[in-house]
């Protein structure tokens, strides 16, 4: 079996790299470190001053040691010029060599001045300190914590930093959701409910250190910084560990009830105000169609977030008074002290949470759906009026649409939906009806709408999150369906295929043990496109003999949309 290293060249290149930077500095006349006998005391009463306004240390540089004098001086002015020592001592001890009495004028420094500068350093420092201790410690328990805690701390700056990649800032835990996959070099994986590994690391890291009177206070220091500080891997795993007991405790109970507000509690349908959220990519038109039917359909307000800004579809949609445009452009996502997330889902969530806590005093439900997607069936305003008031969320199931030439007007639910065995797909799809849940290319969960004013909710793409776990006071109105028309037509199926295969809803899922359509579609295009239009035409495309199967399960409904007669009778014309 052959085996590729992570990096080119092998242990050899690493080792070449690591080298390449410890070349010992070079000095010009009259440059040296201070003594061993240098009067510390004094240093750490004496400031830093502006390298610049002093000819000792501004430039033109004379030499490696200069330079480094300069930056250290220009970096921690202000401080003591003890510490400017202490960045000296530790800049010459990474360097291959060095003179000879620089690992005893550290050790001096701790020793005699160790309160000083935990006090004047910053944590990066310290950082710096105990990595130098791991090389030149003059005590076993020096060297073995001091290599430890670097590698701890290296460890942490590899992983956080991958980590903002994900969209996350460092103090937002992950979901409980988690891919089931293997570990790297066969480890087991931590458990959240009973997993002690982050404990006895820390412990023992702590105990080791109380055996050396220097570096302890050191070690305890950053150690305690540690521990207190909540952006961590240590504080999300802490507070995904009592999610997971809440969500442990709850289903022993059998309930996460999000409480909702007093005064949501007696609304009627004339009196209950509804609205929608959404993050679009789209064309003008395909907006103004989605809006248009669902002003149409009721909606006291529309929170469009347009994730390509552009002035001339904020512009058009803006003229209506119950349409809010937020351009998500890079001012925007400033605003929110967030890098703008890489995954679309990611950004939908935040839009939408940040939405949902932002209407409490204009709107008593928020739904969260797509621009493809549209409500239909009972009248929205007296289905949501129907749900019983203690109710925090409620679910409209999915009804993807049939595709055929013009706008589809038959649509199909899942088997679950219909209360049809599983077994019977196969009488609707004959030959790929057990590959895909329910006869569905999209999702089958649905969307929700939210009660506003409940705090420390989140409103994702399919659900509605208390208190970090999934709400359980749900319901689902009955007759009101969500039209999706994810795959309208066969050019848009054919378009969309391959960015929903790599970042979409068609992602082969590594925790599903059944073929899901990630694996199906890889099949089908390696068979050719002729496997894949058979694929189409018997799952999707509208066929009266489709249409007959579906009917004979009820498993059909049918619907007549008007965009652009709505849409006229919204804006007072099409885009």
């Amino acid at each position: 079996m052959s085996r590729t290293p992570t990096y080119k060249g092998g242990i050899a290149a690493v080792l070449a790299q690591y080298e390449g930077r410890r070349d010992a500095f070079s000095y010009a006349k009259g440059e040296a470190l201070p003594p061993l006998d240098t009067d510390l005391a004094a240093l750490s009463h004496a400031t830093v001053a502006d390298p610049d306004t002093d000819p000792a240390f501004k430039p033109p540089f004379r030499s490696s040691f200069h330079r480094k004098c300069h930056a250290l001086r220009s970096e921690l002015q202000g401080n003591s010029e003890l510490t400017v020592l202490h960045g000296l001592l530790i800049a010459h001890l990474r360097k291959r060599t060095f003179p000879d009495h620089a690992p005893a004028l550290f050790q001096r420094l701790w020793a005699e001045q160790g309160d000083h500068l935990l006090t004047q350093l910053d944590q990066r420092w310290l950082v710096s300190a105990i990595t130098t201790f791991g090389d030149h410690g003059t005590t076993t328990t020096q060297r073995s914590v001091g290599l430890a805690l670097t590698t701890f701390f290296g460890m942490m700056k590899l992983y956080e930093s991958e980590r903002l990649h994900s969209g996350l800032t460092p103090d937002k835990p992950y979901t409980l959701d988690k891919v089931r996959a293997p570990l790297p070099m066969e480890m087991d994986a931590y458990s959240l409910t009973n997993g002690g590994l982050d404990v006895n690391m820390i412990g023992r890291l702590w105990q080791e250190a109380e055996d050396d009177p220097v570096i302890a206070p050191l070690a305890h220091h950053l150690l305690d910084l540690l521990i207190h500080d909540d952006r961590t891997l240590f504080r999300r795993l802490m507070t995904m560990r009592a999610r997971k007991q809440r969500q442990i405790d709850a289903k022993a109970h059998g309930a996460n009830i999000a409480p909702v507000p007093a005064d949501r509690l007696n609304l009627s349908k004339d009196t209950l105000r509804w609205g929608l959220v959404s993050t679009i990519k789209a064309p003008l038109p395909a907006i103004a169609r989605w809006a248009a039917h669902h002003i149409d359909a009721g909606a006291h307000a529309l929170h469009i977030h347009l994730d390509e800004p552009d002035a001339a579809t904020a512009a058009f949609l803006s003229r209506h008074p119950k349409i809010h445009v937020t351009q998500c452009d890079d001012a925007y996502w400033s605003a929110q002290k967030k890098r703008r997330m890489d995954q679309h889902q990611l950004r939908q969530a935040f839009n939408a949470t940040r939405t949902l806590h932002r209407v409490t005093e204009d709107l008593d439900w928020l739904g969260h759906i797509d621009v493809d997607e549209f409500l239909f069936g009972t009248p929205i305003t007296p289905a949501l009026a129907s749900v019983q008031p203690a109710i925090a969320m409620a679910r409209v199931p999915p009804a993807e649409a049939l595709a055929t030439d013009g706008t589809p007007t038959h649509f199909k639910l899942t088997h679950k939906q219909a209360e049809v065995k599983k077994s019977l797909l196969q009488e609707v799809y004959p030959t790929f009806g057990l590959h895909l849940y329910g006869g569905f290319l999209s999702h089958t969960a649905g969307k929700v709408f939210a009660r506003t004013g409940i705090p420390d909710t989140r409103l994702g793409i399919h659900g509605l999150k208390y208190a970090g776990e999934d709400v359980t006071n749900r319901a689902k109105p009955a007759g009101l369906y969500l039209a999706h028309f994810h795959a309208p037509s066969w050019e848009h199926f054919r378009a969309h295929l391959d960015f929903r295969r790599e970042r979409g809803s068609y992602r082969a899922r590594s925790e599903r043990p059944e073929l899901g359509q990630g694996e199906l579609f890889t099949f089908l295009l390696g068979e050719g496109e002729d496997a894949l239009r058979e694929f189409f035409d018997e799952v999707v495309a509208d066929s009266p003999k489709l249409r007959a199967r579906l009917d004979a399960h009820g498993m059909l409904l049918t619907h007549d949309f008007d965009f652009d007669a709505t849409t006229r009778r919204v804006f007072g014309e099409l885009p």
